[in-house]
């Protein structure tokens, strides 16, 4: 389903001064392999996470079908002491359960307080942060986020970008990855920051005629290998087994272009959401002529725009 992009490229062994040098300035994902990762790859196993962090609490996402859809809320938030949840995540048929016995859970860490707080290992989860090496590649005071993540098997989350450039570690388990690029947004169906195409394997193309032009790129992540996701680029994840995953987002645009409020990483930088709103503006103006006018004008407005701001550049 969707135009044929190919695989993402698997490096081995890429240096901090080759990935700013050579990957970072193409603007495309990239596996990198072989990186320093600390004891997380090993030492990660079920029983050893439920112990390290024991019983603390932690808010959860459960969902009755392998899709999570975000725009239709087809999932509950439930809260578990972290060491069941951990155990209940890793079984397939659940004795104990919210909604069905084949439930999905996903875990993803936040802040303290979601409205303040960003998500950071150190904070929420210090003793498993111990064991992480993150890979850095970028300067300190660039740093975001660390999003810890726990998928259950099966478990398929909403195709979205985010405006921050990003690492995805896979620490264990195998995940399946599909990206799209920032270029195809006009075929992937967008509300705010996420498609309305879930399942990006056998899309409804009645529903979605266009996303049959989207060029799909994808990659299997195994344990130990992470995936750099440049802001923008889309992405929606397939857990193939049980999984622990972490998320590095950082900032690569000046800290000032980006939303103070925003804890997630998923807010439009500033200046594009002042740009939404002034075009918003504009076509409620429009709406003052007759609609042959408003056609003509509003057709005006969008050469405008693509001589303005397009790339011609795009490989």
């Amino acid at each position: 389903a969707g135009a044929a992009g190919g695989a993402v490229e698997r490096l081995d062994g890429v240096t901090r001064e080759r990935f700013l040098r050579d990957i970072y300035p193409r603007r495309k994902p990239v596996v990198l392999t072989g990186l320093e990762l600390g004891t997380c790859t090993t030492k990660w196993t079920i029983d050893y996470l439920s112990q390290a962090e024991g019983s603390k609490e932690v808010k959860i996402h459960v969902s009755a079908v392998p899709q999570m859809d975000f725009l239709s809320k087809n999932f509950v938030y439930r809260t578990l002491p972290f060491d069941s949840f951990v155990q209940r995540a890793a079984e397939i048929k659940h004795k104990e359960y919210f909604l069905t016995e084949d439930e999905k859970y996903y875990l993803r860490s936040v802040g303290e307080d979601v409205r303040k707080d960003i998500a950071d290992i150190r904070k929420q989860f210090p003793t498993l942060a111990e064991d992480v090496h993150i890979p850095e590649y970028f300067e300190k005071e660039q740093f975001f986020s660390s999003v810890f993540r726990i998928s259950s098997a099966g478990l398929q989350l909403w195709t979205h970008y985010d405006v921050m450039d990003n690492f995805l570690i896979q620490v264990t388990g195998r995940k399946r990855v599909v990206l799209y690029s920032p270029r195809d947004a006009p075929y992937l169906y967008l509300s705010g920051t996420k498609s309305e195409v879930l399942d990006v394997d056998n899309p409804d193309m009645e529903k979605y005629p266009l996303f049959v032009k989207a060029k799909r790129y994808e990659c299997v992540l195994e344990a130990g290998d992470v995936l750099f996701i440049p802001a923008l680029w889309f992405h929606n994840v397939i857990s193939e087994e049980f999984g622990v995953a972490l998320n590095v987002f950082w900032k690569h645009l000046p800290a000032e272009s980006y939303d103070k409020t925003d804890t997630y990483g998923n807010k439009d930088p500033m200046a594009a959401s002042r740009a939404i709103q002034i075009l918003d503006r504009a076509l409620k103006t429009l709406e003052e002529l007759p609609e042959e006018y408003r056609d003509f004008y509003a057709r005006r407005m969008v050469l405008r725009i693509q001589e303005k701001a397009y790339r011609n550049d795009y490989g």
